[in-house]
């Protein structure tokens, strides 16, 4: 056990891997809003762009593990984990959803561990997904999410208990993990935590063989005392997996125990008179996002994803609607570009019958349509100038970025949580520099793309699932 001393260490203090590109940039919020300088790739860096981080004390890789099969992960994971393990910070963190999305056959978490563990090591994984910032909380192993002040067990969520690949069934995140992995588990809960038992039930917990032990968060005090469990029983290096609930905890503890100052200077951005959105998100709350922009000046431009299936329809497809979006800015519009409004949307389903229609994969359909979307984001930018653009969906963000020839990113300013404004660091100038928001469906209030381009912060509290 390590005591928490005076100071934090020098150096890294983390590293992470993240299951899919929006959630991995709540992260990086999260530290470097608490003062503490992160750095999330989109790849596996290379010597030449990690020297230009020097200093910074997390650095993280954004990945696309959440929508993979175990065998994938196998292939794909541990070479990304190696290069982490050779940062030797004391804490890695794989990266996970707020509501836990997962299944033995697609973004298995479980499977993600087992692979994890024998890299970057620990005698035991902390596994915290509450976060109160994101009204998730966790209560004897059960996870909850609010949505407008209104919360629910996950299996009986509106969004996520009808989730289209990862439907939540079961809201003990212990048995939902058990169908994924072997691993022994175990729980410290809040009323330990509260009763200031929480080192001998995680010594009891781990004396039964636990390998992976949930830590319940509840509020700002079982927040930093999940946290404190983490900070002092790491060891010489720890695998936590979670959602930014770890950072979160890991902040609210350093900042009880002093290690951190409780307030940092504030992270603000400029309004800019246009910016360019693109979304491939079916969420309900996206829908709802896309309808409130429209509402407000934006001009809102559908763009027919079942076109994707043919390779030549849907670069006509894209040319098209790249015109339109450069139409709209001369017309004094910010364009957002969207493949449907929602699950209920027909385009859904019309996307659906399409691929089965055809003889093209699924996933190559979904990578045509995020590669598209991040090369009419590249000939609007460079034609108009705009210096700032929105991209809406998990999949989709990631597809989009690494078109735009990004290679990583920085945190700029607070938006929503798990979407910050972020600053793009590309090899080219005609991006570099370029001010981005990645936007998971189910994140922000409903003015976010508006509060994007002010620069602040939605008006409203909404939902949030990264």
């Amino acid at each position: 056990m390590n005591g928490s001393g005076q100071n934090l260490p020098d150096g890294l203090l983390l590293t992470y891997y993240g299951d899919d590109y929006t959630g991995s940039s709540a992260v990086m919020e999260v530290m470097t809003f608490a003062g503490l300088p992160t750095v999330m790739f989109l790849d596996v860096p290379t010597p030449a762009q990690l020297e230009a981080f020097q200093g910074y004390r997390a650095i993280g890789v954004a990945g696309i593990s959440r929508s993979q099969s175990p065998a994938w992960m196998e292939e794909h994971l541990p070479p990304i984990f190696q290069e982490l393990a050779k940062l030797e910070a004391p804490i890695a963190h794989y990266k996970i959803c707020s509501t836990f999305d997962s299944a033995p056959h697609v973004g298995s978490i479980g499977k993600a561990i087992e692979i994890a563990a024998p890299i970057l090591g620990g005698a035991w994984h902390p596994l915290i997904v509450g976060a109160p910032a994101l009204s998730r909380y966790q209560a004897f192993g059960n996870l909850f999410a609010a949505i407008a002040g209104e919360g629910y067990r996950l299996d009986r969520h509106p969004v996520m208990a009808r989730h289209p690949v990862t439907p939540m069934d079961e809201a003990d995140v212990l048995r939902h993990l058990a169908r994924q992995t072997d691993k022994a588990s175990g729980l410290v809960d809040f009323v330990s935590m509260k009763q200031r038992q929480a080192d001998e039930r995680l010594s009891a917990v781990a004396g039964k063989g636990a390998e992976i032990v949930a830590l319940d968060v509840l509020d700002e005090e079982t927040l930093a005392e999940a946290g404190r469990l983490v900070w002092e029983h790491r060891g010489e290096r720890l695998l936590a997996v979670g959602s930014q609930g770890v950072e979160y905890a890991l902040v609210a503890h350093w900042r009880r125990s002093g290690l951190l100052p409780k307030e940092v200077p504030a992270f603000q951005a400029r309004p800019v008179e246009r910016i360019i959105a693109v979304s491939g998100s079916c969420s309900p709350i996206t829908a709802g996002q896309i309808a409130h922009a429209e509402a407000n000046g934006f001009a809102a431009l559908p763009l027919d994803a079942t076109l994707a299936v043919d390779a030549g329809e849907w670069q006509r497809e894209i040319g098209r609607t790249t015109e339109q979006a450069l139409r709209s800015i001369g017309e004094g519009k910010d364009p957002l570009v969207y493949t449907a409004r929602g699950p209920d949307d027909p385009a859904v389903a019309n996307l659906t019958r399409a691929i089965a229609a055809s003889d093209v994969p699924a996933s190559t359909v979904n990578d045509r349509i995020g590669n598209g979307l991040g090369r009419l984001l590249d000939a609007t930018l460079r034609e108009s100038r705009v210096t700032r653009v929105v991209i809406a969906g998990g999949d989709t963000s990631g597809h989009a970025s690494l078109a735009l020839g990004i290679f990583a990113l920085t945190a700029l300013a607070p938006i929503a949580p798990g979407s910050p404004l972020c600053r793009a660091h590309s090899e080219d100038p005609a991006h570099e520099g370029l001010e981005i928001t990645l936007k998971g469906g189910q994140v922000g209030a409903p003015d976010f793309f508006s509060a994007v381009k002010r620069g602040g912060a939605p008006t409203h509290n909404g939902g949030t699932r990264t």
